[in-house]
């Protein structure tokens, strides 16, 4: 315990739910204390370009492979260590329906107000489905694009039969919210999520010990139970 560090991690916003229970069990095991700091990953990665340090970061993997050629982190194969699905959300107090499946699914947005998602991975990732559906173009005049955490406010402001589109970690966290269902298997994106520390991390021997305790299966079962899989 005279060794313990305090060490930084930055990291991606819709891990939010899911790892400070993780930083609890880890400080408990090695004493080590961590501190988080959440953002989307493009501003994670502006951030560090900026000239901003931490002793891990947990991004998804396309970022890493541009911080190392900024030599901010190594370079090489870096494995995921959970990913998150994307989901539709309504008010809490909106009717169930079912997106079960692609055609249920392509009916629930024609007939939605509003159809909000973000202006990153899930939200780019979600067009795509609007495409496969092939109704990308008989929903254009009701899709509102947000910034990154944005896209649940014109819902929660709004009064008819709106949707958003998000994480699933962060639809379930929020009381505000209900939870429609997860994207049909068939359409289903995921945000893998990798973590390396930093080449200059103020306590890197903490930062390895953290990283790899990421893999653990004690740590697996706590990311399970919030909807990182």
């Amino acid at each position: 315990m005279a060794q313990a560090a305090t060490i930084k991690v930055l990291c991606d916003g819709p891990l939010a739910p899911a790892l400070p229970a993780v930083g609890e069990t880890f400080k408990k095991k090695t004493g080590h204390q961590v501190e988080f700091s959440f953002a989307p990953s493009p501003v994670i990665h502006k951030r560090i370009g900026d000239g901003e340090t931490a002793d891990v970061v947990i991004v998804q993997p396309n970022f890493l492979a541009e911080l190392a050629a900024k030599g901010k982190v190594d370079p090489g194969d870096h494995p995921s260590f959970g990913r998150i699905g994307i989901g539709l959300a309504a008010r809490a107090d909106a009717p169930t329906r079912d997106i079960k499946t692609p055609d249920a699914l392509k009916q629930a947005l024609l007939k939605a107000d509003t159809i909000v998602f973000n202006n990153v991975a899930s939200g780019n990732a979600f067009a795509k489905v609007l495409e496969r559906l092939g109704i990308a173009e008989d929903v254009k005049t009701k899709v509102v694009r947000t910034e990154p955490g944005k896209m649940y406010e014109p819902i929660l402001n709004g009064s008819g039969d709106d949707i958003a589109v998000g994480t699933l970690t962060q639809i379930r966290t929020d009381k505000r919210l209900k939870l429609i269902g997860p994207l049909p298997p068939e359409l289903q994106s995921y945000l893998q999520y990798a973590a390396i520390p930093m080449t200059d991390a103020p306590n890197m021997k903490a930062a390895v010990e953290f990283v790899r305790f990421l893999f653990t299966p004690a740590v697996k079962a706590q990311l399970d139970a919030a909807g990182v899989e």
